[in-house]
């Protein structure tokens, strides 16, 4: 059981990181050719979603959204389930030549973006891959950093940050819980 000790973002807060981000993925990719979105399953899917809403109401241009399962690509999968169940990757477009924008809510360790990037080029050798995430709350464990950061919540290994959306919870915002027990992504 954990404990909620803080709102860390509230929906309008979230909807502003949102809009930031998808500015600043044009910016940085001088507008948005051979942009595509691909979403981390569970939560990196609606807010790259979002993200893509955001750049089609600043530049008219939709911008693909993929759905990507990392399951198999874990490193941790044998300690997790001994019978894992692949869950849909839905990648509507060729990955190949393609600026990647891979998203996320929370990056931790970087585990599951690594695994997130193998998953990616056993699709293909894209041009680029790029990482948006909602929440940079640290302790790395691989070289791995985002390109485009909703908020820095620096947090004790003893809390977990929980970005709360309605496909799951019925209600958005970011908020901070103590566990007081390690958690890893």
């Amino acid at each position: 059981m954990t404990n909620i000790k803080a709102v860390i973002m509230d929906e309008a807060a979230i909807n502003r990181a949102l809009k930031r981000i998808a500015h600043e993925i044009i910016e940085h990719n001088r507008g948005t050719e051979s942009l595509a979105l691909v979403g981390i399953k569970r939560r990196g899917v609606p807010l790259a979603k979002i993200i893509s809403n955001n750049i089609f109401e600043i530049e008219s241009v939709e911008i693909p959204v993929g759905i990507l399962d990392i399951t198999f690509y874990r490193d941790d999968l044998s300690n997790i389930d001994p019978m894992p169940r692949l869950n849909a990757t839905e990648i509507p477009f060729p990955v190949i030549d393609k600026k990647i924008i891979l998203v996320d809510d929370v990056l931790y360790t970087g585990r599951t973006v690594r695994a997130a990037i193998d998953a990616i080029f056993s699709l293909g050798r894209p041009a680029a891959i790029q990482l948006a995430i909602l929440i940079d709350r640290g302790h790395r464990e691989l070289p791995i950093r985002a390109d485009y950061v909703g908020k820095n919540i620096p947090t004790s290994q003893n809390e977990l940050i929980a970005v709360n959306l309605p496909e799951f919870d019925q209600k958005t915002s970011v908020e901070i819980h103590d566990i007081g027990l390690d958690s890893h992504d």
